[in-house]
């Protein structure tokens, strides 16, 4: 894009005798529809998000207010042409993340929004899964450069759906035979035995989530042939213990509500050619009061571990309706107060 600066003297209106503006041509080649969104949806949120005017004739954008919000708009508008040149599409929420990123990170991460929105991880049925975050592209970055990495974070941050995603690529491209997606059944003692029905049908419930993810990845009526031929396989941890998981892709989740032993003996698992993604939250710990949670200290025990990699998400990754993020950072402010939430058995997560 190109644009050209002049002064603007004037002191009238909020922007104050500071004020400038510039004028940016937006390349022929960019339908500026799909630019500002349907009934300009995207105009508005860039301008309800920066401190500027912003007007728009046929592809000339002309910006006003303070030099440095004048950057950040152009910047803006600059990526925002960089991702529709790759052939996606521009929703509001995708303007509104990128805006997040720069606000957040500015320049420091050295990476570019559009690069972090255009990583594609897997298509299927005409949708694709890719990062939404800085911090989840730094996540799935991990998992490609790393033997073991670890994904800890809230609820809706992607961590459980972006290590599958990756599983499933590396199952298609050949790089390991089978995907081994696996949970702890906290209830799997006593409380379990009163339920009705076969073990499998008692476990099932636990196991649900990770069948949901596996059926946006992967065309429904090939899962249950992949499950028979134990291409992938779907087990509480406990099924674990005693094997040599070769040439596989092995995910645990819900890694809070492992005790320590239990992580040592999944991480020991690991075969050669094989690839393990750890995920949990470890302010969601539901083990009987007074057990610690392996996922709570195994980063004290293997941080200095070559080939292991620990990922932080937070609430800014929460990528569900954005009110999920505001709950998660409410309960963060909630909990760093030092008042533990009133359920017996739960253990409150240090700050």
């Amino acid at each position: 894009m190109t644009g050209t600066d002049t002064r603007r003297p004037s002191t009238q209106g909020t922007q104050g005798a500071d004020a400038a503006r510039h004028t940016v041509v937006v390349p022929n080649s960019i339908n500026m529809v799909s630019l500002l969104g349907p009934k300009d949806e995207n105009l508005e949120i860039i301008e309800r998000a920066f401190d500027a005017d912003v007007h728009v004739r046929g592809n000339r954008v002309t910006i006003v207010g303070r030099p440095a919000e004048i950057a950040l708009v152009e910047r803006l508008l600059d990526e925002l042409v960089t991702i529709l040149r790759t052939g996606q599409g521009l929703t509001g929420e995708t303007v509104e993340r990128i805006v997040e990123m720069m606000r957040t990170e500015g320049e420091r991460s050295g990476e570019r929004p559009a690069d972090v929105l255009s990583l594609n991880i897997l298509s299927n049925r005409g949708r694709s899964i890719r990062p939404k975050t800085l911090n989840q592209k730094r996540y799935v970055d991990a998992i490609d450069k790393h033997t073991v990495t670890f994904g800890i974070g809230p609820a809706g941050t992607g961590k459980t759906y972006l290590a599958m995603a990756k599983a499933v690529q590396a199952l298609q491209g050949k790089q390991v035979n089978r995907i081994i997606l696996t949970r702890p059944a906290v209830e799997a003692g006593e409380r379990l035995g009163f339920l009705p029905g076969t073990l499998s049908e008692k476990i099932d419930p636990y196991l649900r989530p990770l069948y949901d993810a596996l059926h946006d990845m992967i065309d429904p009526e090939t899962i249950p042939k992949l499950l028979a031929a134990g291409t992938i396989e779907v087990a509480p941890l406990a099924y674990m213990r005693g094997r040599s998981l070769n040439d596989s892709f092995i995910i645990l989740d819900e890694a809070q509500n492992t005790s320590p032993e239990q992580m040592k003996m999944f991480l020991t698992r690991l075969g050669f050619g094989s690839k393990i993604v750890v995920t949990g939250d470890v302010t969601q710990i539901d083990l009987p009061s007074g057990t610690k949670s392996g996922l709570r200290v195994v980063e004290d025990i293997l941080d200095e571990v070559e080939d292991i990699s620990f990922n932080r998400l937070t609430a800014h990754d929460v990528v569900r309706h954005k009110l999920v993020g505001k709950i998660v950072a409410a309960y963060d402010v909630y909990d760093a107060r030092g008042v533990p939430l009133s359920q017996p058995g739960r253990e409150r997560a240090d700050r």
